[in-house]
């Protein structure tokens, strides 16, 4: 407990000390602003290292929320491994206002969802609307047909612009470790097409990757924000960006029919920044905002 204090004054004597990166956002009026982390919750240096960094940016960048991606709790789940991987590193945020909302990976608990300040209200899927994006988070190490039956009435029922999914395990990999789950993909994969999910978060890889879309779908793997395996992105065709040499976390904005996003390592460097393009597709079903999305780099 004392190494754990002792590091989150020294990193947060950092926090007001180093400089903040370059923001690529362009803070629209009405914006919905968020962050994204993955594979987090180690307790270590670089996960402290990494959170400061989101602290810093959120004065430029004042995100209300950041979704998680699993792993959130690595090992002991106590309350003093809560504070430790979760409360400590995120204080500043938390005292900020910042809401987190929690998936759950294959190294949680189930009973994480009772963990108010994850704000999964018990559930191990759930969804939630800001402006004009709905977030939809799954449980993909039990994909059971309950919530594949609760996913097609959400997302057909929605009448959000944006259908943001987010979970653990990728549907597209291209790192080492473990590679994509095609089970998954053929499960989720033709609900996503069929009902308009745009843009799937995800993360288990502990490095960071963003595909080409697939199938009018942009994918983006980010499992490295406490966790890292270096060099561990294999090159392949379907690869926009991949990092896999420090930790990231990811910022992103939603205006209208744009998304923007940067990806900023622990030591705030800018790994990928970019614009995301919804171009709705004409459909029978009024309901359905069935539309493919075109990514600007920049």
């Amino acid at each position: 407990m004392r190494r754990a204090t002792l590091l989150l004054f020294t990193l947060l004597g950092n926090l007001f000390s180093a400089e903040a990166p370059e923001l690529k956002l362009p803070l629209k009026a009405n914006s919905v602003r968020f962050g994204v982390i993955g594979d987090s919750g180690t307790g270590g240096k670089a996960q402290y290292e990494t959170a400061a960094g989101m602290a810093r940016t959120h004065s430029r960048f004042p995100f209300d929320f950041v979704i998680m991606l699993g792993d959130n709790i690595y090992g002991g789940k106590s309350p003093a491994d809560f504070k430790q991987k979760f409360q400590d590193p995120y204080t500043p945020l938390l005292d900020a206002g910042v809401k987190f909302y929690a998936s759950l990976g294959n190294h949680d608990e189930t009973t994480e969802r009772l963990y108010k300040p994850f704000n999964m209200d018990g559930r191990r899927y759930y969804s939630f609307k800001r402006g004009n994006a709905e977030f939809f988070a799954l449980d993909s190490s039990y994909m059971d047909r309950q919530q594949l039956d609760w996913l097609q009435s959400q997302l057909s029922d929605s009448r959000s612009t944006w259908k943001i999914c987010f979970f653990h395990h990728p549907l597209y990999s291209h790192a080492r470790a473990h590679g994509p789950d095609t089970d998954l993909r053929r499960l989720l994969e033709p609900l996503f097409q069929a009902q308009g999910v745009s843009v799937v978060f995800t993360g288990h890889e502990h490095v960071y990757e963003r595909l080409k879309p697939q199938n009018g779908i942009s994918y983006f793997v980010l499992g490295n924000s406490g966790q890292l395996r270096f060099h561990d992105v294999r090159p392949s065709p379907e690869t926009a960006k991949g990092f896999d040499t420090d930790r990231t976390f990811a910022l992103v904005e939603i205006s209208e029919n744009q998304l923007y996003f940067q990806v900023i390592s622990r030591t705030g460097e800018t790994v990928d920044s970019g614009l995301l393009e919804l171009r709705q597709k004409p459909s029978a079903n009024a309901s359905i905002h069935a539309g493919s999305v075109r990514p600007t780099v920049y």
